[in-house]
């Protein structure tokens, strides 16, 4: 019979954990029994996020900003000293700027988003591999986006070249890395009711965001593929909303 707890054991760390996707999958690998550190930028938002994620099992926070390599590197090491190992990585932090495309982006506005979306994203796999190496076994998943293959005036080219740029990561990490047990999952949700959707030049609407997927959506599809034996690789994973407006039409901005 199968166990309640299949993660029991494992640590898992989550990225952009203090809210939305990071928090919902971090909720669901703590049910399934995981130890679970959540990292985040916001001391405030993390401090909320850890008493909920403890009623759901183990759990610590972690401020760090991904973008920062040695601040990543000196997280990974402090979770091997505690724990002996970084079984599980989630690489749910992300960023999107209201002012997003060629016409209005700045230069730093661009590199913010690539140090969060793209470098973060490499700097947590690239401290959490020697440990996966040693012992033959990992998995990361990283959060792409419908905008990493379906590229749109509404995400912007920051956002859709470093979600493309990730599921190339993924893509890159599964074919060097199989040979030494470690698999790697790209998921690429459509519009997901979550804070980031504040960051739009304008935010959708109560009515419009109930019909998009809920971050509990991506919290379960996480759980799921963290669950699956060993010898099973999700290369990749897209989910969307019934209700597709990417599919349906009527996402563009108004130029201006």
């Amino acid at each position: 019979m199968p166990s309640d707890k299949p993660l029991k054991g494992k640590v898992a760390w989550i990225t952009g954990g203090g809210s939305g996707i990071g928090l919902a999958g971090a909720i669901e690998l703590a049910r399934a029994g995981a130890h679970v550190a959540i990292s985040g930028r916001s001391a405030e938002t993390l401090k909320k996020a850890e008493k909920e994620l403890k009623s759901a099992g183990s759990a610590e926070a972690i401020s760090l900003d991904v973008a920062d390599q040695k601040d990543v590197a000196k997280a990974a090491e402090a979770l091997h000293k505690r724990h002996g190992r970084i079984d599980i990585l989630v690489n749910s932090a992300g960023v999107n700027l209201p002012k997003r495309n060629f016409r209005n982006v700045s230069v730093d506005g661009w590199n913010q988003i690539v140090a969060i979306n793209l470098s973060g994203m490499f700097y947590c796999c690239h401290a959490v591999l020697p440990g996966m190496r040693s012992r033959k076994d990992g998995l990361i998943i990283n959060i792409a986006s419908w905008a990493g293959r379906y590229a749109s005036t509404l995400t912007g080219p920051g956002y859709n070249a470093t979600k493309r740029a990730v599921i190339a990561l993924t893509e890159s990490l599964n074919l060097e890395e199989c040979a030494s047990g470690i698999r790697a999952t790209s998921i690429l949700p459509g519009e997901v009711a979550t804070p980031i959707l504040e960051k739009r030049p304008v935010p959708p609407s109560p009515e419009e965001r109930a019909r998009m997927l809920q971050a509990e959506d991506l919290g379960r599809t996480i759980a799921f593929i963290a669950a699956l034996p060993p010898r099973v690789c999700i290369n990749e994973l897209m989910i969307t909303p019934t209700w597709n407006r990417f599919i349906l039409g009527g996402l563009e901005p108004a130029p201006g």
